[in-house]
């Protein structure tokens, strides 16, 4: 097996080891949970993730071999970014922004790390701890929007559910992989309480509709397509293809009537009418966000090194919304390339993971599609500082490295 091990401590006796592993587990619990509170730029989930990770360093997480091209296109990403911020140590902004990025690039290697080893025992709490998160946060959205619980600035912001998220757009998206760990459970016959994870999935289809988000509704869909079509294709018999074509008709039909009901409560289909709209006032226009990014892309063709971190802003007075541009933008064309190379090279493996034969494709076939869906919201909206995509991106690349090392051991024992 080829790793590169970080240094192991001598924890003494093995009683001490158990009582340190199991409070790393419940530490990972609380910072996967955590991860839906961003009312802020600090959360709780911030809080837990220093602790969590020096923990789990002391107790001896590896760097396997499988993992390395995660950290080595992240190393590119960050260094050219803060090559590009050296013009503006003297802000404080950029510097913030920029060592948060920097953070949660850390981070997305850890999860990596944590993940390589006891990887479907840690991969299957992981999604748990997750789920339960969605449906808490989605329950307050649901709750916030309808007028149930809080004031209007609370759980929803502009007319849309938000819950624990300050942008209604990140809380549509981050419920997506609740809903598929949910589904998944249902299709294949796992889930214990059918009826339970159903009215869980509902839940969690209901809050992804109140956000009105556009990216979140096309994002869903194309996950849910994508994992559906995953669980068919590698099915091994007929009964379970039967089942998953009828579940799935069931659920489009539920999912059908459960629309005409929302679209009954009160403005509900107003904001959609308006919501479901291809473009809105602010995408049109030389100076809507299009007509930005146009202008935009012929003047990064200029500058190789970029704008700055923070800088398209200063020029534009908005935001990208595109994390590709943005990447550019930010750190150059180097930071571009390796945003770019970073997002195929994890579609890949993810894809791979999905559909040819391990101990990890299940796994792979709920958390794979949610992370594919950012990569296409990045085409219209900025996703390099969302918590739970690094989250997302370290457990595909963590399932990558328990498939490596899987084959590897294969292999050697099939060897003469």
């Amino acid at each position: 097996m080829s790793a590169i091990v970080l240094p192991r401590r001598d924890l003494g006796a093995v009683p001490l080891r158990r009582v340190l592993h199991r409070l790393g587990l419940w530490l990972m619990a609380g910072f996967i949970f955590f991860a839906c509170f961003a009312f802020s730029d600090t959360s709780p989930y911030d809080i837990v993730a220093i602790p969590t990770i020096l923990l789990w360093l002391m107790l001896g997480i590896r760097l396997y071999r499988g993992a390395v091209p995660l950290l080595l296109v992240l190393l590119v990403y960050v260094g050219a970014t803060v090559l590009a911020l050296l013009p503006y140590l003297n802000e404080d902004r950029p510097g913030i922004w920029t060592a948060q990025l920097g953070y949660l690039a850390i981070t997305g290697v850890f999860f990596a790390m944590f993940f390589s080893d006891e990887t479907d025992r840690r991969v299957e709490l992981a999604l748990k701890v997750y789920t339960a998160s969605t449906l808490f946060c989605g329950l307050l959205g649901i709750g916030g929007y309808l007028e149930l619980i809080g004031n209007e600035d609370l759980f929803s912001k502009y007319g849309r559910a938000s819950g624990t998220f300050q942008d209604p757009n990140v809380f549509g998206s981050y419920l997506t992989l609740g809903a598929l760990y949910l589904m998944h459970n249902l299709l294949t016959g796992r889930a214990r309480r059918p009826m339970l994870a159903t009215l869980g999935l509902v839940i969690l289809l209901a809050g992804v509709f109140l956000s009105f988000s556009r990216g979140s509704w096309g994002g869903t869909l194309v996950a849910t397509a994508l994992t559906v079509t995953a669980v068919y294709r590698t099915g091994t018999s007929r009964a379970l293809r039967r089942r998953i074509v009828v579940l799935t008709g069931m659920t489009a039909g539920l999912g059908a009537l459960a629309l005409v009901g929302l679209l009954s409560v009160g403005n509900v289909a107003e904001t959609f009418a308006k919501r479901a709209a291809v473009t809105q006032d602010y995408d049109e226009g030389e100076t809507g966000r299009f007509g930005n990014q146009l202008r935009g892309i012929g003047m990064l063709m200029e500058d190789p090194l970029g704008m700055g971190p923070l800088r398209w802003r200063l020029t534009f007075n908005l935001e990208p919304h595109n994390s590709y541009i943005g990447a550019f933008s930010n750190g150059g064309w180097v930071a571009g390339v390796a945003f770019v190379f970073l997002v195929g090279m994890s579609a890949r493996v993810g894809l791979r993971l999905m559909f040819a034969p391990s101990p990890y494709r299940r796994h792979a076939q709920i958390v794979v599609p949610a992370l594919l869906m950012f990569f296409l919201q990045a085409v219209q909206i900025d996703i390099e500082k969302w918590r739970h995509v690094y989250m997302m991106l370290g457990m595909v690349w963590g399932l990558e490295a328990a498939r490596v090392h899987w084959r590897a051991r294969r292999e050697a024992e099939e060897a003469p």
